[in-house]
């Protein structure tokens, strides 16, 4: 069962691939003062150097775009997501760790490379195997929203979650609505 430890991580997954708006094109890391912020947001989650290069950046969009795909196509493609996941981790030299701290045990997964973007993809590629594991792989997934495309990952009890935020949810609804009342 996933537990507090994991949600920062989750939500570095999840900020990372949003970072790219794919119906409108912006993109939110295309400078590398962009990446220091995003890491500065989301420590202790994005553990590593915090003077990221130029490099850094190429290697971070890089991961960007497979924890992207991961969070899209987990539900409609679990053997795809679980290789991509696996070779991320592998690359990342990613390495499972049990901690234990103030009376509570818990698993981390970090890289032992001194590389930001393996730092980012041993502790988001492992949140989000964790989630799969836990609760399947349709808990992941991107927004319904026509305008939207965001990704997600979905905690809730029922994991009927279909938008990014209730303002999409919202927005789909009114449009259903005015939908059938053009043509009532």
């Amino acid at each position: 069962m996933l537990d507090g430890q994991h949600d920062p991580a989750i939500r570095t997954a999840v900020d990372l691939a949003n970072t790219v708006k794919p119906i409108t094109g912006a993109d939110e890391l295309e400078t590398v003062q962009q990446l220091a912020d995003f890491l500065d947001r989301h420590a202790p989650a994005a553990p590593g150097p915090r003077h990221p290069t130029r490099a850094d950046l190429a290697e971070v969009r890089a991961l960007r775009g497979t924890v992207r795909a991961v969070l899209e196509r987990a539900s409609t493609d679990a053997a795809g997501t679980a290789a991509l996941i696996n070779d991320g981790l592998r690359r990342s030299r990613a390495t499972p760790a049990l901690r234990h701290e103030q009376g509570r045990w818990w698993t981390e997964t970090t890289s032992d490379t001194d590389r930001c973007a393996a730092h980012l993809a041993a502790t988001t590629l492992s949140a989000l195997a964790a989630v799969i594991a836990a609760h399947g792989p349709a808990r992941l997934g991107a927004c319904a929203g026509l305008r939207c495309r965001a990704v997600f990952v979905d905690l809730s009890r029922n994991g009927s979650k279909r938008y990014c935020t209730r303002n999409c949810a919202h927005r789909a609804g009114v449009a259903a609505y005015r939908s059938r009342q053009g043509r009532g």
